[in-house]
């Protein structure tokens, strides 16, 4: 893997989703500047222009302020602080909110060298001297670094960012293999309207609780919901923050409502139940499609499966589900009874596709 050197100032000048940016893999010495945010600030437009990811309906375009993206990646930049870290390597594309917080600015407020790709092949970069890093991940990422332990075992710590879809089988596989005392996974949750919106982390044991982000709080239709006893696991992500987006010639919204259902535990903790739109009632069986699919990508023997809900004409809510198969493999070798049975109830219908269709983030997008 050839890693292009690409200057800061450069860097910074460019759209985030240029090609130049976003396809090409390069190295940025952010530890060689004086005073990064004067950089920054200087050289990206007042307004930044991120497009959602279109995994719940149409993509559509949302502004920030640059003082906005530039405190929220000093947000995220003082989640992996404790650890030390001495170099930052990344592989979530720039061109959406996330992977430009993450693999650009997140860097330069922690003037870190850093290298990036978007691809999943090639070799992990040499990081010269530095013993810690940080991960910017996607979901493929586990497997990548579960097959390069030894660049892994190389690190005394690494720690593993990590946002987007449901969190991977293979986080918990990657942390039992590189070890408690070596790894780490900070997780963020949120949406290109409202920035990042919580967090979580831990070593061993994935952990139920979400804190929300400092400058973030619930709205009242959750506080209210809650004292009123809304039904438990069904209540809407609602939140308030100074760093909401906005419309070209709006203001920023007052609120963001997202597609996930949670549990309150506190005025700034809950768990995480769902997405509202992964969440299908089946004869009355509650399935939440992200985790049949984080579960039955371990039991099947195909190269990638996902669920999407349908409209049945006999019981309402139904789901679909779509198979990649292996070269010279048919259906019957995948294992689909096995999976049936411990899905609970078999899919309308099983479709084999040459791939599926999902977002820069991993998430499937609701047209395949």
């Amino acid at each position: 893997m050839t890693y292009i050197d690409m200057e800061p100032a450069k860097l910074l000048s460019l759209e985030f989703s240029s090609p130049e940016v976003a396809d090409t893999a390069w190295h940025t010495r952010w530890d060689s500047l004086e005073d990064p945010e004067d950089l920054a600030l200087s050289l990206l437009p007042p307004c930044v222009d991120f497009s959602t990811s279109g995994t719940t309906g149409p993509s559509q375009r949302w502004r920030r302020r640059r003082s906005k993206v530039w405190a929220e990646a000093g947000m995220l930049a003082d989640l992996v602080r404790p650890q030390y870290p001495e170099a930052v390597v990344s592989f979530v594309p720039t061109l959406h909110l996330y992977g430009a917080l993450t693999s650009v600015l997140l860097p330069a407020h922690l003037r870190l060298p850093t290298w990036y790709k978007s691809g999943f092949f090639g070799t992990m970069p040499d990081l010269g001297s530095a013993r810690r890093a940080v991960v910017v991940a996607t979901p493929w990422i586990f497997r990548l670094l579960l097959e390069n332990l030894d660049w892994v075992r190389s690190l005394d710590q690494v720690t593993v960012l990590y946002g987007g879809a449901m969190i991977p089988d293979t986080a918990n596989e990657f942390l039992r293999e590189a070890g408690p005392e070596r790894a780490r996974i900070v997780e963020v949750l949120g949406s290109t309207e409202a920035g990042g919106i919580a967090t979580r982390q831990w070593s061993t044991g994935e952990p139920p609780e979400w804190t929300l982000f400092p400058d973030v709080e619930f709205t009242e239709s959750v506080t209210n919901s809650v004292s009123n006893g809304t039904e438990s696991g069904e209540l809407s992500l609602s939140v308030t923050s100074p760093r909401l987006a906005f419309r070209e010639g709006e203001e920023p919204l007052e609120s963001v409502t997202l597609d996930d259902f949670i549990l309150p535990l506190g005025p700034r903790s809950f768990t995480f139940t769902g997405r509202s739109s992964r969440i299908v009632k089946v004869n009355g069986r509650r399935i939440n499609l992200d985790e049949v699919e984080n579960s039955l990508h371990s039991a099947l023997d195909c190269e990638d499966l996902a669920f999407l809900p349908v409209t049945d004409s006999m019981i309402g809510e139904h789901i679909d589900m779509y198979v990649v198969l292996g070269s010279d493999q048919n259906l019957k070798e995948v294992g689909l009874e096995k999976a049936f049975a411990r899905l609970g109830v078999r899919p309308r219908k099983v479709h084999t596709v040459p791939r599926i269709n999902r977002s820069s983030l991993n998430k499937v997008r609701p047209v395949q």
